[in-house]
């Protein structure tokens, strides 16, 4: 981005970024957001959550935004309209769920449904404390099917797997190195100090930067007018697109590598920060 172009669109990863450490969003982030957005500046939530999971968070915004959902898979207005999507085919996910047994008990798979059996699950053990609190906060979503190859009566969204960090990575290098790995790509999320990680196995088209392109793409938008926030592994290929690349100071380290701005931490209203000087007054490009 050139001195003098001016930021149209805003694209926000959530968790670890938008939200501070402990899932509240900072009044100062909201109040930024709202000013971009009074600006006629697009604000899009970019995440690897569900719809239905960050539209609480959307809610809390009190603006319109656009919700860029399952690491780039599907594409709504805040009113429920979906604008794009991009499905993986049951073929894949079958296969993708036979060679992963082994990891079988953090798997579920994830389908464009408008309310019940939106994530599929063999089963939800309520010891489980890595992953009851999530679910147990989304149970008019959540179906059940043993085996969960059954489930797949159409082409889901992804297949998801999620745990502690070392299984998590041996799961994807299981994944990454897969005959078939052309059909489909991973979207890995790790939070090394709460030891647990996710890995979203998606249409292998799809990935948070090539949605945040198709839309910017879609609204007219050049990609020297796009600011982009992030700190995990699956925002990389989205600060990657982004003319104004913005990272957390409590990112994942390999974001810190690519020379990318840097921005306060989510505990200290980085995004209020980033917004404040990158887009409510012109900024230069990162080099």
């Amino acid at each position: 981005m050139t001195l003098g172009h001016k930021v149209r669109l805003i694209a926000l990863d959530i968790d670890g970024t938008l939200l501070d450490s402990r899932w509240q969003l900072p009044e100062a982030n909201r109040a930024a957001i709202l000013e971009a957005t009074r600006r006629g500046i697009e604000v899009a939530l970019v995440t690897g959550r569900r719809y239905d999971f960050a539209m609480p968070v959307a809610t809390m915004l009190r603006c319109p935004v656009t919700m860029i959902v399952n690491n780039g898979a599907l594409i709504r207005t805040s009113d429920g309209t979906t604008r794009l999507r991009h499905l993986l085919t049951q073929d894949t996910a079958l296969d993708v769920l036979q060679r992963t047994q082994p990891w079988r008990d953090g798997a579920a798979v994830i389908f464009d449904r408008p309310c019940e059996n939106q994530l599929m699950l063999e089963s939800l053990d309520p010891d489980d404390t890595l992953r009851y609190a999530y679910y147990s906060r989304n149970q008019q979503y959540i179906g059940f099917a043993k085996p969960l190859e059954t489930c797949l009566t159409e082409d889901p969204i992804q297949v998801m797997f999620s745990g502690r960090v070392a299984p998590m990575r041996e799961a994807e290098a299981v994944l990454r190195r897969e005959g078939f790995a052309e059909h489909y790509s991973l979207a890995v999320t790790l939070y090394e100090a709460k030891d647990f990680a996710m890995i979203d196995v998606i249409n292998p088209a799809v990935s948070k930067g090539f949605a945040l392109a198709e839309w910017a793409a879609t609204r007219g938008y050049a990609r020297g007018e796009v600011m982009a926030i992030g700190d995990n592994h699956n925002d990389l290929e989205m600060l990657n697109f982004a003319g104004i690349p913005v990272v957390m100071r409590n990112s994942v380290p390999e974001l810190k590598t690519f020379g990318w701005h840097e921005t306060l931490s989510n505990d200290d209203s980085g995004v209020a920060a980033a917004i404040e000087k990158f887009a409510l007054r012109e900024a230069a490009s990162c080099a």
